[in-house]
């Protein structure tokens, strides 16, 4: 009997374990093809991951040579965690964040001495309650000052920094007798883990924040000009039609959508990036957010539209004749329109060839307008063609958001300098009447002559 459970027991705890296994090897598998796709996605991710590894290892050396430890002290551990806070994914934001970090710990430690000397100045007893002072006055005006949108973008770090610098100096000059060695100490290391950082961010495999905007908006005009060039036949076609629609492309717009703060994430990056390749110093990055701000607006267009996709309403046959040209038309060529943008932007040239498609889809909407105007829908049921002069209405906005959007581009165009490519048209030779050429009866490289018809024909009298 106690053989038996024993048995048992042993069964079911083998069971158990085998099931546990199956789980943990299951979870280990859909892991390592979350990290391959991971990589697969932009194998920038694991250069920056090796880059982050190497610019850790070298500051680290600090602790590891003899007379650099000397030099430094304790405080060579600074140097470790400003590479740890500073480091980042893309050019721009390493420079931002280590600017801020060496002009927040240069200032505030010139500072948190000045208060520390002043402080000192009115005895053992008065001393505390300067400092307590100045640390109360500093904090609170650097805590409203990031309360300013534009500062708390770009110097938010720095100002954090900048108030733990202050307090530390400050403070710990009360206990610390060799305050100023300190700070010399403590601002190297930090200077010397934020220049490591920005070396190696900028000479290794850079990843350029600007060009990643650039991209971006290309893309995002792109997909909106890939729906809008199968919509009009999705939504319009025609009755009957048994073949299968390709309805991938129905969901590429959708991340436009959410692409706001990731724009306004990588202008803020550009703008503290040199000039690199074809941006300029000083690119108007700002010009990109208020393309993508009128990507978006079209997007949501789209986004209405999207719902009407094989919509289960019926139109009737005379009204869907009467506007399915023009609204195919307003997709089409608003599509070709978007996507000559997109082209433009990455080849960064202006959008020359986009103003005969904007022509063409501003016609057909003027036409649709003139349509309905002219009262031909009376005899139809007004709740059966709602859907379809929606759908109408929202290609009318979205023909108006391509106008705006390609006068954006324009302006970019003019404010980034873009060149402009001219087609290389060869020179026509003229030609003479009745002149041929006899190829060479030898070789091509043997001289040969050229023998006309005027010279074969007999002269006239």
């Amino acid at each position: 009997m106690a053989s038996e459970i024993k048995n048992g027991v042993f069964v079911h705890n083998w069971e158990w374990f085998k099931a546990l296994s199956g789980k943990l090897g299951t979870k280990i598998v859909e892991t390592a093809r979350k990290i391959k796709k991971l990589g697969q996605d932009d194998p920038r991710r694991i250069i920056h991951s090796l880059k982050f590894g190497l610019a850790l290892t070298l500051v680290s050396l600090i602790y590891y040579f003899e007379p650099l430890y000397k030099g430094f002290g304790n405080s060579a551990m600074y140097a470790v965690l400003t590479v740890i806070v500073v480091f980042e994914f893309s050019v721009g934001a390493t420079l931002g964040r280590g600017l801020n970090r060496g002009l927040a710990t240069l200032v505030a430690g010139a500072l948190g001495f000045g208060a520390h000397y002043l402080a000192s100045l009115a005895g053992e007893k008065g001393e505390p309650i300067l400092l307590g002072l100045f640390v109360f006055l500093l904090a609170g005006v650097v805590t409203f000052v990031r309360f300013f949108p534009q500062l708390k973008a770009r110097y938010d770090y720095g100002l954090l920094i900048f108030m733990l610098t202050f307090c530390l100096v400050s403070i710990s000059g009360y206990r610390e007798d060799e305050i100023l060695e300190i700070a010399h100490q403590r601002l190297s290391t930090i200077l010397v883990g934020c220049s490591t950082s920005v070396f190696i961010c900028l000479f290794v495999f850079p990843v350029w924040a600007g060009d990643d905007l650039h991209n971006l908006v290309a893309s995002n005009l792109e997909k909106l000009g890939s729906f809008l060039e199968s919509f009009g036949v999705e939504y319009l076609k025609i009755s009957g039609d048994s073949k299968e629609s390709n309805n991938t492309f129905m969901d590429d717009y959708k991340s436009v959508l959410n692409s706001k703060q990731s724009e306004e994430c990588l202008a803020n990056f550009a703008r503290w990036e040199p000039r690199h390749g074809q941006f300029r110093f000083r690119h108007p990055w700002k010009q990109y957010l208020k393309i993508g701000s009128l990507t978006r607006q079209c997007a949501y267009r789209i986004e209405a539209l999207n719902g009407y996709v094989n919509s289960e309403i019926q139109i009737p046959a005379e009204f869907r004749s009467k506007i399915q040209e023009a609204c195919t038309n307003m997709s089409l060529e608003s599509g070709k329109a978007l996507k000559e943008l997109a082209s433009a932007i990455k080849a960064m040239t202006p959008p020359s060839s986009v103003t005969p498609h904007i022509v063409k889809s501003k016609d057909a909407a003027n036409n649709l307008k003139s349509l309905l105007r002219s009262g031909f829908c009376k005899e139809i049921d007004l709740l059966e063609v709602i859907p379809a002069v929606t759908v109408a209405s929202l290609l009318v906005d979205v023909v108006c958001c391509t106008e705006k959007i390609a006068e954006s581009i324009n302006e970019l165009a003019s404010l980034a300098h873009f060149q402009s490519v001219e087609p290389m048209v060869e020179a026509e030779k003229p030609k003479l009447l009745h002149q041929e050429t006899i190829p060479p009866c030898f070789g091509v490289n043997e001289p040969h002559h050229v023998i006309t018809i005027d010279q074969l024909s007999p002269k006239l009298p």
